[in-house]
């Protein structure tokens, strides 16, 4: 979980927010908190403008290319599935075909400076890093009779390479799900099975986490991210990086 504040500077398409990207596994979510925007999506069916105001909630599953507009103080709390892959590399971005093509290329365009630079420098990185992901953004549209559309063809593509960037990382992912969203779900079963024994240990070792945050410069905006409780996976920041 993530608290977002949206980019609002200008990218080169006159639209103010974060950097196109999809997700290769996670599914989010987004709980508006403040502001106002939009956020613009491709999905199955095609593309879609969402309104996002003070309370509103939206989820999205992976594939789903996305990107949020702010239309003024846009923060969003974002809850990410599958702990620990969204920071593995699971987001690829929306970058020019050219630069999806080659695995150097994108790691390259997808890293930001590490903390000891200013942050000055570090934002400076995120915006030219999301000024691409826009432009590659623009190449999945074409024009017909009827406007603007989504090509098939050049939205395929972008699957393509996008599951070719993150295949080297699906052996160490597997790893990932298995110390966090299976041990939870295990966890699960245990408890219902102790519940239906009468069992109330678990009950009475209850404790409360306040989780540790964290700032950084991400793909939509600027981050304070929290732990979730029991998270012991470093953050990876190519090729995906975090939000």
């Amino acid at each position: 979980m993530s608290a977002l504040t949206v980019y609002d500077t200008v990218a080169p398409d006159g639209l103010a927010g974060g950097s196109p990207h999809l997700h290769a596994v996670a599914t989010e979510a987004y709980l508006v908190t403040a502001g106002a925007g939009e956020l613009h999506t491709i999905d199955a069916d095609g593309f879609r403008s969402t309104p996002l105001e003070a309370g509103a909630t939206v989820w999205f599953s992976p594939g789903v290319v996305h990107r949020a507009v702010n239309l003024g103080g846009l923060e969003v709390r974002v809850v990410m599935s599958h702990a620990g892959l969204p920071e593995a590399g699971d987001a690829v971005l929306t970058f020019p075909d050219a630069v999806l093509a080659d695995p150097r290329r994108y790691a390259e365009a997808a890293a930001l400076p590490g903390p000891q630079a200013a942050p000055s420098e570090r934002l400076e990185a995120a915006l030219r890093r999301r000024d691409l992901a826009v432009a590659g953004y623009r190449e999945l549209f074409v024009d017909t009779a009827h406007g603007r559309v989504v090509s098939p063809e050049a939205l395929a593509r972008l699957r393509t390479r996008a599951a070719a960037l993150v295949a080297p990382r699906i052996d160490a992912w597997r790893q990932v799900a298995a110390a966090t969203v299976d041990r939870v779900a295990a966890e699960t079963a245990a408890r219902l099975d102790a519940l239906a024994r009468g069992e109330l240990a678990a009950l009475a070792d209850a404790r409360v986490t306040v989780p540790a945050t964290e700032h950084a410069y991400g793909m939509c905006g600027v981050l304070q991210k929290e732990a979730p409780p029991h998270d012991t996976h470093p953050t990876d920041l190519t090729p995906g990086g975090s939000r």
